[in-house]
């Protein structure tokens, strides 16, 4: 035992504690060290560091978002973006790039001719050279190489070529991103969708041109994110530092078929009558919702298409579909009645002896006295004009409070950017001139602008019991296919007038189609009601020699209208001008079809149709099976007198009466009026082997029921 020292420690403890204190020492060295190091380059060394860090990293670049899509209002895809790509040539990219393509040991002027001839086809191999060479003799730095716009797979190709593959500073080649708008509907709705600008900003983001692209563009362009390229490993590699974010979705009210059958409709009338250009509309009576909307215009002869978006821009004079609304203020106004009379003489009346009006049929003598309904349903220009000049002509003033009454010019703060406002002048106006005129020439359609939707908006308020709905074009704004926002209908005007002058104004829209004006319009297959409109368009002032706008405006189904719309032609070339065979011939096909594609009704309420079969024609064989099929469809049965597998299926009014099959053994069952499964399971049962012939169900057997059987013999059954 080790001999302990006074203080009670042996040398060997000594020696432990000594150790430990030194690695103590060694560790809290390292410790202070490496808390020297970083204060060192946190602080003192900072900027050399981050320097360092630099260099390992390329400059940011942006991360383009993808602009949102637009869609219809039962989920069809209107329009999306997808990459295009400008190709380019820098020909003063480095000295030698000249002479490398004409002079090089590789032929790299033919090669990229050659591969370019194959990938674009559109030019020879001679061609590419010969552009190529033209390129390189300007010595443009921006020289485009493929005369269009490509696709990525088109780039990725080219960039494959064996001279392009040297990269940008050997071959110049570099290519310009753009975002090109695709709308795999075509020209539907093409105006009110709107356009892109194809060029991206320098902040990475498209940005809308007109239509709900431009009214919705910060919703749909999304938001730039950030890379960078940094140095790991020895190797590059791509480091997203701020994701993008996607732009959101539009979801518009339109209807694809509602809006094709208008289309089409619209472009075969305006081919039929050579016409300049037309726009419809077709609008949901209790909301609002735009569910067609077209505006096509000859680009050439017998060609049309999208130009300008002439339903929401275009202030023009309406022309008769107006007398709907002055009739509604002399009614309200209490100037007149349905049945009161007026005198339209031959259809040419002086005013004030000097200005001349005149009626469409003038050269047939004219309407001579008629009552104010018949002024809508006739749309005398007359007749109406000396109704309103009767009750205003001493306060014009009153007439236009009136009109303002109804809301026919409220502002409906339309979604399209570049939408025109209703223009009515007020008697006093300094700005628009009132003239002797401009009363009774305003009552029927002229000397005031209104836009087409403006027009339709009114009528549809007439269809909605009074209530005037602002036209809506988006139903809701979606992310990832989550609703973010959703757009209810917004009531502009709780009611036009009263429910008397309503139920009035109803019925001369009926009149004019079953008895005026619009008799063109009636159809066999749904009742509709409307005004017509033919107008001279003026130009510098004078109307004779500028040609006509023709419209009709309405709804439909007339009793219980579920939509309202809108058709306006310009400067048809063949036939007589006419709102009705012309506009309203539109209307008529397409209140038709959307008739026969959408509108449901419940039989219930239907007469039960005399040919009808009370139940359907029903197959002899299991009772079991049988009964449950019976069951399915909730056709009663009387089965009193069957107790056996195999019945006989008799009709018995609304039921289907059983009756007993006799099955015996050793004798051929009757199998006629079966089906094919029970008539087998039957005929092999009792020891026969079966031939099938023909579909639907046993009309004849080969060996009569009752016969004895004969073992392997063989039974036909012929089925129908």
């Amino acid at each position: 035992m080790e001999k302990e020292t006074t203080s009670g420690f042996t040398p060997k403890n000594n020696y432990i504690l000594l150790t430990y204190f030194i690695i103590v020492l060694l560790l809290g060295g390292f410790a202070v060290a490496i808390l020297f190091r970083a204060f060192n380059t946190a602080f003192v060394e900072k900027e050399k560091w981050e320097q360092v860090a630099e260099s390992q990293k390329r400059p940011n670049r942006l991360v383009l978002p993808g602009r949102g899509n637009i869609y219809s209002a039962d989920g069809k895809l209107m329009a999306t973006s997808t990459p295009q790509y400008i190709t380019y040539i820098d020909f003063l990219a480095n000295k030698s790039l000249l002479d490398s393509l004409e002079n090089g040991k590789n032929n790299n002027l033919d090669s990229l001719a050659i591969h370019l001839n194959r990938l674009f086809p559109d030019r020879t191999v001679a061609g590419y050279k010969e552009h190529i060479r033209k390129g390189m003799k300007s010595k443009s730095r921006q020289y485009q190489l493929v005369g269009r716009k490509i696709s990525y797979t088109e780039k990725k190709a080219i960039e494959k070529i064996p001279f392009i593959r040297m990269g940008r500073y050997k071959s110049g080649f570099y290519t310009k991103e753009m975002v090109e708008r695709q709308k795999p509907f075509g020209t539907l709705a093409s105006r009110t969708i709107g356009n892109i600008y194809g060029e991206i900003e320098e902040s990475g983001i498209t940005k809308g041109k007109n239509g709900l692209e431009l009214q919705y563009d910060s919703l749909l362009r999304g938001e730039s994110g950030l890379s960078s390229v940094r140095r790991v490993g020895g190797g590059w590699t791509n480091v997203i530092e701020v994701e993008p974010v996607d732009g959101m979705d539009v979801v518009t009210t339109i209807d694809i078929t509602i809006q094709d059958i208008t289309e089409k409709a619209l472009v075969d009338k305006l081919k039929e009558i050579d016409a300049e250009s037309g726009t419809a509309v077709v609008m949901e009576v209790a909301t609002g919702e735009i569910k067609a909307i077209t505006n096509m215009a000859r680009v050439r002869e017998g060609v049309y298409t999208e130009t300008l978006n002439h339903a929401v821009a275009d202030e023009i004079e309406p022309g008769s579909t107006f007398k709907v609304a002055s009739m509604i203020v002399a009614l309200e106004d209490g100037i007149c009645q349905p049945e009161d009379s007026v005198d339209t003489g031959k259809g040419v009346y002086m005013y004030k002896g000097k200005h001349r009006m005149t009626d469409h049929n003038m050269n047939r003598g004219g309407y001579g006295m008629i009552t104010a309904a018949q002024s809508i349903w006739y749309s005398s220009n007359i007749g109406v004009a000396k109704i309103i000049l009767k009750g205003y002509e001493d306060n014009p003033k009153k007439f236009v409070e009136g009109l303002y009454r109804t809301g026919i010019n409220a502002d409906l703060k339309l979604e399209i950017p570049g939408s025109g406002k209703a223009k009515i002048r007020m008697p006093g106006d300094t700005v628009n001139y009132w003239s002797a005129t401009t009363l009774p020439w305003m009552s029927f359609g002229y000397e005031t602008q209104i836009p087409p939707i403006y027009t339709l908006t009114f009528f549809n308020a007439i269809a909605n019991g009074g209530k005037m709905v602002r036209p809506m074009f988006t139903k809701e704004i979606s992310k990832n296919g989550k609703t973010v926002k959703t757009f209810s209908p917004e009531v502009v005007k709780s009611s036009i007038c009263s429910k008397k002058t309503l139920q009035i104004i109803h019925d001369m829209l009926l009149g004019v189609v079953e008895k005026g004006t619009g008799t063109a319009v009636r159809s066999d297959a749904i009742r509709i009601a409307g005004k017509t409109g033919t107008a001279q368009i003026a130009s510098g002032g004078v109307y004779r020699t500028a040609g006509h706008q023709v419209s009709f405006c309405g709804y439909f189904p007339a009793d219980e209208p579920l939509y309202s719309c809108i058709v306006v032609i310009r400067r048809p070339r063949i036939g007589y001008p006419s709102g009705g065979t012309m506009s309203g011939g539109v209307v008529k096909t397409v209140a038709e079809k959307i008739y026969a594609n959408h509108m449901t009704f419940d039989i219930r309420k239907h007469p039960a149709d005399s040919t009808a079969v009370p139940v359907p024609p029903t197959k002899n064989g299991d009772m079991q099976a049988l009964e449950k099929a019976l069951k399915k469809f909730k056709i009663k049965t009387d089965d009193e007198e069957a107790d056996t597998r195999w019945v006989i299926a008799e009709a018995n009014g609304e039921k289907i009466k059983l009756k007993d099959i006799e099955i015996k053994q050793g004798v051929v069952p009757r199998v006629t009026g079966m089906g094919a499964k029970d008539a087998v399971f039957l005929m092999e049962s009792a020891g026969l082997q079966v031939h099938l012939s023909g579909v639907g169900k046993v009309v004849k057997q080969s060996i009569p029921a009752g016969q004895k059987v004969t073992s392997g013999q063989t039974v036909s059954l012929t089925l129908n």
